[in-house]
């Protein structure tokens, strides 16, 4: 069996970026170690006729910070997520990359070409990768059968009233304010048609990624989780999620790892034209023989003051480690070091 090392990157937001050397210039060398690496483009690579508000949702990167991904050596892309916004837009980005020569997943000039999977040969081994976004806009948003757009699987949520003592943090509803308990799922007509696409890709590739913009905040909401075990029923050998900006807890489910948030990786300027604050990411790492997974690991990354991003020394992030130990805990997840790396498996 052929081993091969694959590497996973969250969020990547090129806005404000002037040198496309600068923000992948101190994690250039580890990237370029991975047989496949493959990150979340969260901007659109645009430069739009006439200044545009801060408070526009599109985030717009200029066409030649784009060159930043070819110097970090991605060799595919996913961009189906909330800020891919404005046909316009998503068609000079889909142009852009492909004059960059990377592939990329998750958007499309339809929703056929937003849904259609990358597949990529490295090494001898065919790798496919799909993508789609539950957080995105209602209108114009979504790619429609004739319009641009993104690869969606929506989600639903619910308020319940908790009638019943069933946790130890939230009072029975015996008494006025006592907030509701909030459900999500899946969409089922989204989840069988995005569980029949995974089945077909499976027939063509010898490993297979479902990459997965969701969340909101720190926590993993029964959607994800319905998600990311039904993709792997299907034939998915890894899921990433990306999304919310935090490091989400990590699942070994049958054998195969599930991010369910890899946060930040380079992200300088966000909603607003705001500058991010000193945000945490993952870089994640699967190294697979033939399809099976042999080991599962992440190390922490930020940014410096000149947008650098930087991998950072394990022993300076016990805090933001054992935080993430314990919500990874519920998954029966085990995390344990090696080095600098947070190698994790089934308890």
């Amino acid at each position: 069996m052929s081993r091969t090392l694959m590497m996973f990157t969250g969020d990547i937001n090129l806005m404000n970026v002037a040198d496309p050397a600068l923000p992948f210039a101190r994690v250039a060398d580890t990237l370029h170690s991975a047989d496949v690496l493959f990150g979340n483009l969260e901007c659109c690579l645009y430069q739009p006729s006439a200044e545009v508000s801060v408070t526009d949702e599109g985030f717009y990167a200029a066409p030649a910070a784009g060159q930043a991904l070819k110097l970090a050596g991605y060799h595919a892309i996913g961009n189906a997520n909330n800020v891919n916004y404005g046909a316009e837009a998503i068609k000079s980005s889909l142009r852009e990359l492909e004059k960059l020569g990377i592939p990329g997943t998750g958007t499309g000039l339809n929703r056929a070409e937003a849904r259609k999977p990358v597949i990529i040969t490295r090494n001898g081994l065919r790798y496919g990768f799909v993508q789609r976004t539950s957080v995105y806009w209602p209108t114009n948003h979504e790619a429609g059968e004739h319009s641009p757009g993104v690869a969606a699987l929506r989600g639903h949520t619910a308020y319940q009233l908790p009638l019943h003592k069933t946790r130890q943090d939230i009072p029975p509803a015996n008494r006025p304010g006592v907030p509701p308990v909030i459900v999500t799922w899946a969409d089922p007509e989204y989840l069988v048609e995005y569980i029949a696409e995974i089945a077909t890709l499976r027939k063509e590739v010898d490993v297979l990624v479902a990459s997965q913009h969701w969340g909101f905040k720190e926590d993993v909401l029964d959607y994800m989780t319905e998600i990311a075990h039904a993709v792997i029923d299907a034939g998915a050998d890894i899921v990433i999620g990306h999304g919310p900006h935090y490091a989400l807890p990590v699942e070994i489910y049958k054998g195969k790892p599930v991010f369910y948030g890899l946060g930040s990786f380079s992200f300088h300027t966000g909603h607003g034209g705001k500058k991010h604050g000193d945000w945490v990411g993952m870089l994640a790492r699967v190294t697979l023989n033939g399809r099976v997974c042999e080991n599962a690991s992440f190390e922490f990354v930020r940014h410096n003051e000149r947008n650098e991003t930087v991998i950072c020394d394990l022993a300076h992030e016990q805090a933001t480690l054992q935080a993430l130990r314990l919500r990874s805990a519920p998954f029966k997840t085990a995390i344990k070091i090696d080095g600098n790396h947070a190698v994790f498996h089934a308890a």
